[in-house]
């Protein structure tokens, strides 16, 4: 009686202590638990699957892929806590990567000046520019808002192999958590991405490459590393859950999560943020309607530099969610399913080398960089793109066709 009457008068004890009030439901396993014990199960399970995958050894120098959002962030504060206490041994670093995104890019990188302090990391920034003589303002000005994801992410794997190359790293780690590698799971099937669908679900990849990449977060939902704002109006709030595909009454179970009990500084804004759509829209509209059809469409677009909203992944990353909000554990499953994927023996796979430009690994003559960079050299941006890769690599005629060589770029100075 004395126990009910308590409950009753505490709300709801968490499940794993049975002392304290619980502060949230998990969305990975729907648990009722107070902030402590989140702190303890959250930083546990990243702990055991460092020592069960054996991803550290004692005395490595690890980079960390420092964005300035969450995921990031809060890799960089879970590692370093979990290097300090359980006396891992790791050499930390932090690198991140400027792709020029005006109004994006220069603004998390503010944030991840401020983690170099909170932290005390060492930090390596390394920018498209300095790499490959572009920024991907520059690129979208050329080519459009369409296959320019394409350009930023080869750009940005080759940009972080660089940079740890020129820290002497012995790994990289990236803060990509469940949620991502199920979606990497859904789009190589729909791909029919054999070679990569056998590799994406590995928690360290790249290990006869150069640098290898490890994913602590592997097991990590998205839900228990984001953070929103708890001072936003509930409108605003509503719009900021429906970005990463959550229901208004999802809203209380996930608002206090790891970051928020934390108070971690992280940059908020992602490239692909749907409410910047909606301000597309409004802006759009506006202009058509009330100023002038030759007005410039293109200022809000250029003004805040961002260009994935309508980015393949995301329409994997919708449906992932949808599957989540029925079974919360649909996620983990797509991950187990991926890893229990069997190739034949009789597939032909294709064969790791390495690049003749620039001595980047690749299973092509010209790294996928290299193509692209030389499409953009020779004014033809799409080149590389879907069908237009069988053009690629010839070696006759590629100067002669007007535009810099690639050659021309400050692209090969790291030695691979």
């Amino acid at each position: 009686m004395e126990g009910e009457e308590r409950k009753r008068s505490k709300g709801r004890l968490c499940c794993l202590c049975n002392e304290r009030r619980a502060s949230l439901k998990r969305p990975k396993t729907l648990e009722q638990i107070c902030k402590d014990c989140f702190y303890d199960v959250f930083e546990d399970e990243i702990h055991q699957l460092i020592v069960g995958e054996q991803l550290f050894r004692s005395g490595e120098r690890i980079a960390i892929g420092a964005s300035g959002g969450k995921d990031s962030t809060v890799l960089a504060y879970v590692l370093s806590k979990l290097n300090r206490v359980h006396n891992y041994g790791l050499h930390l670093f932090l690198l991140s990567v400027d792709e020029g995104i005006t109004g994006y890019r220069d603004d998390s990188l503010q944030t991840v000046h401020r983690n170099q302090i909170q932290y005390d990391l060492p930090l390596k920034v390394v920018s498209y520019k300095d790499l490959y003589g572009w920024t991907m303002d520059q690129i979208v000005n050329l080519i459009g808002t369409k296959n320019n994801c394409t350009f930023c992410g080869v750009f940005r794997r080759q940009a972080l192999d660089r940079g740890a190359a020129f820290l002497k790293v012995d790994k990289l780690v990236t803060g990509h958590n469940a949620d991502d590698i199920a979606e990497t799971v859904l789009l190589n099937i729909l791909r029919g991405d054999i070679a990569r669908l056998s590799r994406c679900t590995s928690i360290t990849t790249g290990e006869d490459g150069p640098i290898p990449r490890c994913k602590p977060f592997k097991y990590t939902y998205e839900k228990e590393i984001v953070i929103y704002p708890y001072s936003l109006n509930h409108f605003f709030l509503i719009l900021c859950f429906v970005a990463i595909g959550s229901s208004y009454l999802q809203i209380l179970d996930i608002l206090i999560t790891y970051a928020y009990f934390k108070r971690l500084d992280y940059f908020s804004t992602e490239c692909n943020l749907y409410l910047f759509i909606i301000y597309l829209y409004i802006y759009y509209f506006y202009f058509y309607f009330l100023v002038h059809p030759t007005s410039n469409y293109n200022i809000p677009l250029r003004i805040a530099g961002i260009y994935s909203p309508n980015a393949y992944r995301g329409f994997a990353r919708e449906f992932i969610k949808d599957l989540e909000r029925i079974r919360p554990r649909a996620i983990l499953d797509i991950i187990k399913s991926g890893e229990n994927f069997r190739i034949s023996t009789a597939t032909k796979m294709p064969e790791q080398g390495t690049c003749e430009r620039c001595g980047y690994i690749s299973s092509q003559k010209w790294c996928k960089a290299c193509v692209l960079l030389d499409g953009l050299n020779r004014g033809l941006p799409k080149l590389g793109i879907g069908r237009n890769r069988g053009s690629i690599g010839c070696k006759d005629g590629i100067e002669s066709q007007g535009g810099k060589s690639i050659e021309s770029k400050q692209f090969g100075t790291l030695d691979f």
